[in-house]
C-alpha cells in the first residue's frame, strides 16, 4: 500500500484505503488533488502488473475504459480517466458512497425482513433504465455499439445513500470493435446470473441482459437466487431447465401485475422475452406509478439509511462500508 501511495501521489491521486481486491485487480478509494486545494473523492481500479502485461487482458481493460467513458447516465457509474503507471493500467471512476445490492439483500436476510415490494421494483427499474441507455448507445460516427453487459448481478449494482441506483463493471461487456470477445467458445458471466443463451454458448444480443435482470428482481424479492447451486454446472442447468415458479406463491404480496413482469423477463426463448430494456422499464414504471405515488430516489435513500442505521447525512463509519464491486476481476 505504501508503494502504491507513493506512485499515485506523483500523479495527484492520494490513496485513502483499499475497497476490494480480486484475482486480477484492486479498487481503492482515492482523493484526486488539484490546484487551489481542489479535492474530489474517486475510485481507482488498478490492474495487477502481471495482467497488465497480457495483451488480451490489456485490450479488454482499455476497451472497457473507452466504452464506459462515453456512457454518461445517472444510472451508470461514470469513468473519468484511464492511465498507466509503473507498468500497470488503472481506471479512475465515480466513487459511490453507499452499498452494493448484494450487501443490501444480505442485510435484510440478517434482519429477517423482506425488501419492500415497491422498492424492489424501483431498484430494478433503475437498472433497466441504465441498460436501455447503454443498449441504444452509438459511437461518434453513428454506428450502433451493440453493447451487452453480460454480467448483471447484485454485486454490480450500487445503491448510494442518497438513493441513486447505478450499474457498474462493464469488464466483460461486448461492444462493437472495443472488447475482446470469444463468444460461442467461452461463457462470459456468473453461472447463476446467465441468460439461457449465454449458458448455451450462443451469440448474445441486448436481450441477454434482461433474463438476469429478472433473476435479480426475484432475488431482491425473495432474498435468494433460486437458480444458484453449489455446483456451477448445476447452476447453468437450472438456468436452462428449472421450472419457473409462480412467485406469488413464494411471497404473498407479489401481485398479478408484478408476476406478469417477472414471468416475461424469465422467458427462456429470447424472441418471447422482453425485447428491450426500455420495454421492461416501461412495464415496471406503469406498475409503480399508474395508480399511486410510487417510490423515488429520495424514498430509497431514506430507507437505506434506516436499514443500515446511518444517522448523519452522507456517510457512515469506514468499517460498515461494503466492498466496491468493480474489483471482482
Amino acid at each position: 500500500m505504501a508503494a502504491i501511495k507513493h506512485i499515485f501521489n506523483e500523479i495527484h491521486y492520494e490513496m485513502v484505503r483499499k475497497l476490494a481486491e480480486g484475482g486480477m485487480g484492486v479498487v481503492y478509494e482515492a482523493m484526486q488533488l488539484g490546484a487551489g486545494n481542489f479535492k474530489k473523492v474517486v475510485a481507482v481500479k488498478l490492474i495487477r502488473e502481471e495482467f497488465s502485461a497480457i495483451e488480451e487482458f490489456q485490450k479488454n481493460f482499455i476497451g472497457e475504459a473507452r466504452l464506459v467513458a462515453d456512457l454518461i447516465h445517472t444510472n451508470i457509474v461514470q469513468t473519468y480517466h484511464l492511465g498507466q503507471i509503473g507498468g500497470q493500467y488503472f481506471m479512475v471512476m465515480e466513487f459511490v458512497r453507499g452499498v452494493n445490492l448484494e450487501v443490501f439483500i444480505e442485510k435484510h436476510r440478517a434482519l429477517g425482513r423482506p425488501i419492500p415490494i415497491d422498492l424492489a421494483a424501483f431498484i430494478i427499474s433503475r437498472i433497466a433504465r441504465g441498460l436501455a441507455y447503454a443498449h441504444q448507445k452509438c459511437d461518434r460516427e453513428g454506428r450502433h455499439l451493440n453493447i451487452v453487459h453480460r454480467d448483471i448481478g447484485p454485486k454490480n449494482v450500487l445503491l448510494a445513500y442518497e438513493g441513486d441506483v447505478k450499474l457498474t463493471d462493464f469488464g466483460i461487456a461486448k461492444a462493437l470493435d472495443l472488447m475482446y470477445n470469444e463468444e460461442g467458445k467461452v461463457i462470459a458471466g456468473k453461472d447463476e446470473y446467465l441468460s439461457p443463451e449465454q449458458a448455451n454458448y450462443a451469440v448474445t444480443d441486448a436481450r441477454a441482459d434482461l433474463f438476469p435482470l429478472g433473476i435479480v428482481l426475484t432475488e431482491v424479492l425473495l432474498g435468494k437466487n433460486l437458480f444458484r447451486a453449489v455446483d456451477r454446472a448445476q447452476s447453468r442447468r437450472n438456468i436452462l431447465g428449472m421450472p419457473i415458479p409462480q412467485f406469488s406463491k413464494l411471497r404473498a404480496d407479489v401481485d398479478p401485475k408484478l408476476e406478469v413482469i417477472i414471468q416475461k423477463a424469465l422467458i427462456r426463448d429470447r424472441d418471447h422475452r422482453y425485447q428491450s430494456a426500455f420495454e421492461m422499464l416501461t412495464d415496471l414504471e406503469m406498475y409503480l406509478y399508474s395508480d399511486r405515488y410510487g417510490p423515488t430516489n429520495e424514498k430509497l435513500g431514506v430507507y437505506i439509511k434506516e436499514v443500515f442505521g446511518i444517522n448523519e447525512p452522507g456517510g457512515t463509519s469506514l468499517s460498515s462500508r461494503p466492498p466496491h464491486p468493480t474489483a471482482q476481476r
